[in-house]
């Protein structure tokens, strides 16, 4: 990612200062789907920003691994985690993930809100552990026209084809799923 791009989230995550301490749930488009989503195991989040998808998955039992390109987001989350008591529990580290996943082992869950990057479905695929559960939701053409990082009708199911489908929906502009990897 470029250092502009880089700046523009530090800045926009300044702006918006820490995310609340009181207890998150899912992201709003996984409401109501929460038992698919592992409570124990390991959870990688891609684009982690402030930290509210490690305190919701850290307060559910998992071991969580977050990771954002903005050192000032990944500064709020660890206070974040500090302030609720989940230190021990979650851990944020800066990537870029234009340099592909970080290093690590397979994962229980890997949790993709509002990020999309094409080049890393397979990378996100290999990372699941067998039995493994992927929840992603981006933005979509679907209800709401073109657009650079919008997702194409369909694209979803069809980048994790190889995932059985537990849920999924695209409307109003916005495209998720919950997969999980064969054992």
């Amino acid at each position: 990612m470029s250092e502009v791009d880089r700046a523009y989230w530090d800045a926009r995550y300044r702006d918006r200062g820490p995310a609340s301490s009181a207890a998150p749930g899912p992201p709003p488009v996984f409401s109501g789907y929460e038992h698919l989503i592992p409570g124990r195991g390991s959870a990688v989040e891609l684009a982690c920003g402030r930290g509210r998808g490690g305190i919701w998955l850290g307060s559910r039992g998992l071991t969580y691994f977050g990771v954002d390109v903005s050192p000032v987001a990944i500064d709020l989350a660890t206070r974040l985690a500090a302030d609720t008591g989940l230190a021990d529990q979650c851990r944020f580290e800066v990537h870029d993930l234009d340099l592909g996943l970080p290093m690590g082992p397979p994962a229980d869950l890997i949790l993709v809100y509002l990020f999309r990057d094409r080049r890393l479905d397979q990378a996100i695929i290999d990372r699941l552990a067998p039995g493994g559960v992927l929840a992603t939701a981006c933005l979509s053409e679907v209800g709401a026209g073109p657009g650079d990082f919008r997702a194409k009708p369909g694209e979803l199911k069809r980048s994790f084809d190889s995932l059985e489908f537990l849920a999924e929906g695209e409307a109003d502009g916005q495209a998720w799923l919950i997969g999980a990897k064969p054992e």
